[in-house]
């Protein structure tokens, strides 16, 4: 979907066009919802988390000034939503699906296969694993990840940065 068509259905929303906002839902209710998955491993919690993210849009969609914005506000409100969720989840459960994701038979000089570049992604800290799945995955800007993470431009490059090296250490079987 452009720019123009998402403002315009943005605004359409706002006014109350049900079928506008049902278009931005059918667009981003995909990418919101593994971008979810991505941040807490855990299916249910990522459908759940996406499901409140999304009624907390329809619910304050009026609110939004710049249409032009919606998509980081999305993403922003289902990291939210997500980690509000983590929050409430036992810490041991939290131990037990990380230890369950992580996969270390993937040896060096290997190709790591789909499922084995997402245990290795899961396994990483929250917070790499945000940056990592926003620029490669979701394909926003450094700029746009910094606006989602509420942080500074610099902290996202230096995550992205130390997330690349975790990642590619954990990938071909070194560990610091």
């Amino acid at each position: 979907m452009n720019r123009a068509k998402e403002d315009l259905l943005v605004l359409a929303a706002q006014d109350g066009d049900q079928r506008a906002f049902d278009a931005l839902y059918r667009h981003y209710s995909g990418p919101l919802s593994r971008f979810a998955y991505r941040l807490c491993g855990n299916e249910q919690v990522a459908l759940d988390a996406a499901q409140e993210a999304w009624i907390t849009l329809s619910k304050s969609l009026r609110g939004l000034k710049d249409p032009r914005g919606f998509r980081l506000w999305a993403y922003k409100t289902t990291r939210w939503r997500t980690m509000d969720l983590l929050r409430k989840m036992p810490t041991t459960t939290e131990l037990a699906a990380a230890e369950q994701l992580a996969d270390p038979s993937a040896g060096a000089g290997e190709i790591a296969t789909s499922d084995q570049l997402a245990r290795h992604l899961a396994a990483l800290p929250a917070a790499e694993k945000a940056v990592l799945t926003l620029f490669y995955l979701e394909e926003l800007t450094v700029a746009e990840i910094a606006v989602v993470e509420e942080v500074p431009v610099g902290t996202v490059k230096s995550r992205l940065n130390r997330a690349r090296s975790r990642l590619r250490d954990r990938l071909t079987g070194e560990t610091k």
